[in-house]
């Protein structure tokens, strides 16, 4: 497969673009590879710049789970667009997309639309510090809730101590409050806890972590989390940005049973367009300005693009009610394949839509897990895929997302490639 486009880009972006890229995953650093850049997409497949055609489970990090350029969509879109781009004023789909998000969320009685995953969970740990009056928040090694100062933090010298910055340019006072733990480790939390009882506002998980590759919780650690916050007066906030409609239509928390009091939505929820949610109990948002003290706001927030692409993207999630077990049939269906292969040479985590294999035996449940698996297997596997026209992350830290619109045959070559390779490990 040709990439000299896509070499002659790449060193065109890096002259004006810091690494060559406007995220950073994009840059395939981790995985020794120039970046492929994207001329266009439809369904599951996506086409670069020297018309190398691959099957894609990217999908755009997620958003994707009706594949690329749904026709119903798009079309949507397209007569939005003919309405106007943008007004920085109240537009009836921003009514019925709270509508909507509170009729498949129950728990986000109101909500409030963003332009970003980073911008949903900033504004809802802001909400949380608000009505609960305390400055710490708790959050798990490992997982990720976009790059604002104060989350941007990973544990010093022990995982039970309050974090040092993790990013330059984040001064040590922004990550003072940002406790963190260990995922599906009761005794860290609760220690924690037990160190700051009367200081925590909340507890930001994602309830399937998806930043660290997927990494399901434990039984019952969902469950103690809710329990745990409540016995202390703190709230519980669920970062859906990943799970949010892709895990069931409301989310893990219908999956799970868990109910928390603040949500992050992202993703899906702008059916591809930049966008994010956050919301929770009435009391809550209430607390949100112009209703209350906690001020947040935003020109593009609730744009009447993001708004259509969204609508018609959830309204269709909430048509189909087999869509569902489609995406998880087709999924556990890789899963399977990789498992028979390679045995007990990888781990595999899967649920729903969402999957990840590490090159590493024994199962990978938090962080220190993860990052032990072989990141170099991974990096010569991501090659093969791709070399095969399979588009995975380039990142053993991301997931593996599968669409509605991943065909039968597709899914065979998926499965048929990936015996290959794992029948050789």
């Amino acid at each position: 497969m040709s990439d000299l486009k896509s070499k002659e880009l790449f060193e065109a972006a890096k002259k004006r673009m810091p690494g060559g890229v406007n995220s950073p995953v994009r840059a395939f650093g981790s995985v020794g590879r120039t970046p492929r850049f994207i001329a266009s997409a439809k369904g599951d497949r996506i086409i670069d710049v020297d018309g190398n055609e691959m099957i894609d489970y990217v999908c755009s990090w997620g958003p994707g789970i009706l594949g690329h350029a749904h026709p119903r969509v798009i079309e949507k879109v397209k007569e939005a667009c003919d309405q106007g781009l943008t007004y920085g004023a109240p537009t009836k789909r921003e009514v019925q997309m709270a509508e909507l998000i509170a009729e498949l969320v129950p728990s986000m009685e109101v909500s409030r639309l963003v332009s970003s995953g980073t911008e949903a969970v900033m504004s809802a740990i802001r909400a949380a510090r608000g009505f609960t009056g305390k400055d710490k928040i708790l959050k798990f090694k490992g997982c990720y809730h976009g790059h604002s100062d104060g989350l941007l933090v990973k544990a010093g010298s022990a995982a039970l101590t309050t974090s040092v910055p993790d990013s330059a340019g984040v001064p040590a006072d922004y990550t003072k409050n940002t406790l963190v733990a260990i995922y599906n480790d009761q005794d860290s939390v609760k220690e924690l806890f037990a160190a700051n009882p009367q200081e925590i506002a909340a507890v930001i998980v994602e309830p399937v972590a998806a930043n660290m590759g997927v990494v399901l919780p434990d039984a019952g650690f969902l469950e103690f989390l809710r329990d745990l916050t409540k016995q202390y007066g703190a709230l519980l906030i669920f970062d859906e940005v990943i799970t949010g409609f892709r895990l069931a239509l409301g989310g893990a928390q219908e999956y799970f049973g868990v109910i928390p009091d603040l949500t992050t939505l992202g993703k899906i929820v702008g059916g591809g367009m930049p966008v994010g949610a956050y919301g929770g109990r009435e009391e809550i948002m209430r607390m949100v300005s112009p209703d209350g003290p906690v001020y947040q706001a935003g020109t593009l927030s609730g744009n009447p693009i993001a708004t259509a692409a969204g609508l018609e993207t959830l309204t269709m999630l909430k048509e189909d009610k087999e869509i569902y077990g489609r995406l998880e049939e087709k999924t556990a269906r890789i899963a399977q394949t990789v498992r028979k292969a390679a045995g007990e040479k990888v781990s595999v985590n899967q649920i729903g839509s969402l999957m990840s294999i590490f090159f590493t035996p024994g199962g990978v449940t938090n962080y220190e897990e993860a990052v032990g698996s072989d990141l170099s297997r991974y990096t010569d596997y991501f090659g093969y895929m791709l070399d095969h026209g399979i588009y995975i992350a380039p990142s053993q830290f991301e997931a593996l997302f599968v669409s509605d619109a991943h065909t039968g045959d597709d899914i065979q070559k998926t499965c048929d490639l990936l015996q290959q390779y794992m029948e050789q490990l």
